[in-house]
């Protein structure tokens, strides 16, 4: 009822179940499907695997707030899902309506999005699984408690985390560097993503907590609806997580702007500041900041972005260093640094 309210949009089918989706995607071509986590049969994971890797097309999870809810969420973005909806109340959601507008805005810019997600998902089934981790790099999972110098500084929203999953586990476990991220995502889901990413990555990814020691070989996640700071301590205490609830910023809580321009206010830190995949132009003033203290900035190419609005607004602003595909990210990082 929600998208047949829209007046340019039509549902071509529906289905009972996981294994009723996965054969009316191949009946229908639709340009957009919209799933459920939780289905008889076949589950919405399940599903969306089975869709991405013989008929990929573009994917909006609908999931509950649960744990179990938000751990499966996180799951099907890294299996390709463009974003999700989470259900206003629990696992049978009578409001809905609630969250009209929300997935009306996604299903359109995933439209959009189609043919980058097929040439993405065709790609990483030719080479399925993560990167490998060769031994040294799994050595040592313990941030470095050294004097920090370097900092890595990534903003990014839809599509986010897919390419999160393909930056992070490229990052070696000696990385002098600590890495701050800001990924647009409601609160709750941000503890899930990190623990994914911690279990696939050789440094440390956790998401941050107020007042903790920023340490190098170790990425911090801005939790979903907290601003990310850094507060400069004395020399022997050195940089400390600022989280705090002060108004959004574009519409975004955390904002990659505030924690963009928190870091340029630091002395004796080396900067690469990455944007990323994501709707709007959240990032570009920040960065513009970072630029003026003389900072590296690299941004994701049009060719792998799920939305090229972040990215093209940091070009398009003249305060990109360095454009490069998804896969080539942790590669110039680690030349930038």
């Amino acid at each position: 009822d929600i998208i047949k309210s829209d007046p340019v949009m039509q549902v071509v089918a529906t289905a009972r179940d996981g294994m009723d989706a996965v054969q009316k995607v191949h009946a229908y071509h639709p340009d957009v499907v919209t799933m459920d986590v939780e289905m008889p049969r076949m589950d919405g994971l399940s599903a969306l695997e089975e869709i991405m890797k013989t008929h990929p097309v573009p994917v909006i999870m609908i999931s509950s707030l649960t744990q179990t809810g938000q751990d499966a969420t996180i799951r099907s973005l890294s299996l390709g899902a463009i974003d999700f909806v989470p259900k206003p109340s629990g696992h049978i959601s009578l409001d809905m309506n609630q969250v009209k507008d929300d997935i009306i805005s996604k299903i359109r810019i995933a439209a959009r999005a189609k043919s980058v997600i097929s040439q993405q998902v065709q790609q990483s089934y030719k080479k399925p699984g993560l990167p490998k981790l060769s031994g040294w790099r799994r050595l040592n999972k313990s941030p470095s408690r050294d004097r920090l110098n370097k900092m890595v500084l990534i903003g990014t929203s839809t599509g986010g985390p897919k390419a999160l999953h393909q930056v992070l586990p490229n990052l070696p476990a000696d990385l002098d560097a600590a890495v701050l991220i800001v990924q647009h995502m409601p609160a709750g889901f941000t503890r899930s993503l990190a623990e994914r990413l911690n279990h696939l990555s050789a440094i440390k990814v956790k998401e941050a907590e107020h007042g903790e020691l920023i340490q190098a070989g170790c990425a911090y996640i801005a939790p979903g609806n907290y601003h990310l700071q850094v507060q400069n301590q004395s020399a022997a205490q050195g940089f400390l997580i600022k989280l705090d609830q002060s108004p959004p910023r574009k519409g975004h809580r955390p904002s990659v702007d505030m924690m963009f321009e928190s870091v340029a206010e630091l002395r004796g830190v080396q900067i690469v500041g990455v944007i990323m995949t994501g709707m709007g132009d959240d990032g570009t003033s920040g960065l513009k900041r970072l630029k003026e203290k003389g900072s590296k900035v690299l941004a994701e190419d049009q060719s792998t972005c799920i939305v090229y609005g972040m990215p093209r607004a940091a070009v398009e602003a003249g305060v990109v260093d360095r454009v490069v595909p998804l896969h080539h990210i942790a590669d110039e990082i680690l030349k930038m640094l």
